[in-house]
């Protein structure tokens, strides 16, 4: 009887029922942005994340994380999981779940018709992308990433025996865009494998079609497989438009393995849940034979809060997303005004801006702005060569705290006579 009971109580968080669409949590006023603003470094601090702890007394601003407090739908399934105990080792129910739920988000917020079968739950998407490395590419062989790029995709290569080409991003104007007479340099060369992280981590570009096109013409020219870091996917502004890049056509989904996950959108990647979509059925065999042990690894609790988040937490989404929009206007108008000198694109997508301080002949402006301003923000170089002189930035924070981290940081550029 216990088993059964527990068998049920798995079930109802695995699909959606009238009860749960009805969840109060669910419905009316579910961001307040007031309490957001109201917010202080020392009330961040005490929550305990790295962001606000690694740096004493300092604005974070280098972590991709957003201060925004959790959707009350994920809080409550939380909450109800650990008073029933529900900390085991993750179940298939529950992984189920996951699948089908991020299925729905995907048709339902990208209009792409993804079947749950191709989706597999990891710990996150870095342990997807090392899977990719591991079994896909393969020791001694190379992978392209577009620079500037997400940290853990240039170093982590070296752990697997493979080599990293780092193709930088062209800027045109009040755009990027990518050398794809570089990357078909390569791809002729010999390099089997492409990180594509759109929306772009740090730039913020969000990829059209056109482009996507172009890259999975190369890809099929030259036999090379695709990392497709779809976890931003959410954040996009203005006229962009975010399109899953295997979702477009059966070429461009037999290319790709995409990982995404809940944590960049509804602030929960502690709880270590993500999910690899593997539209190449040789990819879904292969992942059962050599990786399938990786999803022993995903949160049970995280399964519980991924479900969550897709099932109702779209609602408080929508109402979160103006405020980010709000924090990357304000970026947008500093960057036009007072820091004007500074080399800046407005990103189309993502929480995070790109900050190219090398006109103002600042070599390494995250170690200026953490002594001389207590902003701690993301070395450049740390994305790639072309980093250097360069910072990333997040900015979904309380925006009384953006406008004080501008504040801080022009400051400290005038007292050295640097504006």
């Amino acid at each position: 009887m216990h088993g059964l009971l527990e068998s049920t109580r798995l079930a109802s968080l695995t699909k959606p029922s009238p009860q749960h669409d009805a969840l109060p949590e669910c419905q009316g006023h579910l961001f307040d942005s007031s309490a957001i603003d109201g917010e202080t470094p020392d009330d961040l601090a005490r929550i305990g994340s790295d962001k606000w702890t690694r740096y004493p007394n300092c604005i974070g601003a280098f972590i991709a994380e957003m201060d925004f407090g959790l959707a009350p739908c994920i809080q409550e399934a939380m909450i109800d999981a650990v008073r029933r105990c529900s900390l085991g080792y993750i179940p298939d129910p529950l992984k189920r779940g996951v699948a089908e739920a991020c299925a729905r988000w995907q048709q339902q917020r990208f209009g792409w018709d993804i079947s749950a079968d191709c989706i597999r739950p990891v710990p996150d998407v870095m342990e997807a992308y090392e899977i990719f490395l591991r079994e896909f590419v393969g020791a001694g062989n190379t992978v392209i990433v577009p620079t500037p790029a997400y940290m853990p995709f240039l170093s982590v290569p070296q752990l697997y025996g493979i080599t990293v080409v780092e193709i930088p991003m062209l800027r045109r104007d009040a755009a990027w865009e990518f050398d794809f007479a570089a990357i078909e340099a390569a791809f002729r060369s010999g390099c089997k494998a492409f990180v594509l992280c759109n929306p772009h981590n740090p730039i913020g570009k969000v990829l059209t079609r056109e482009e996507m096109l172009t890259l999975s013409a190369l890809a099929d020219r030259y036999d090379v497989r695709i990392f497709s870091d779809e976890i931003h996917a959410s954040f996009v502004f203005d006229d962009a438009r975010h399109i899953p890049f295997a979702s477009i056509n059966q070429k461009t989904a037999m290319q790709a393995i995409t990982a995404t996950s809940v944590s960049k959108a509804f602030n929960v990647p502690g709880t270590k849940c993500a999910q690899v979509i593997l539209s190449n059925p040789d990819d879904r065999a292969l992942w059962m034979r050599k990786a399938e042990w990786s999803e022993h690894q995903t949160a049970t609790i995280g399964a519980v809060a991924t479900i969550a988040a897709y099932e109702h937490g779209g609602p408080w989404f929508d109402e979160m997303f103006p405020y980010v929009l709000r924090n990357r206007d304000y970026v947008d108008e500093e960057m036009r005004t007072r820091f004007s000198t500074v080399g800046y694109v407005r990103p189309e997508g993502t929480y995070i801006a790109w900050l190219d301080f090398r006109p103002l002949g600042l070599q390494d402006p995250a170690l200026f702005f953490l002594d001389r301003a207590q902003v701690a923000l993301t070395d450049g170089l740390a994305c790639g060569g072309v980093g250097r002189g360069c910072v990333r930035m997040n900015f979904a924070m309380p925006y009384p705290l953006l406008q004080e981290c501008f504040d801080r940081m022009h400051q400290a550029l005038v007292s050295e006579g640097l504006l």
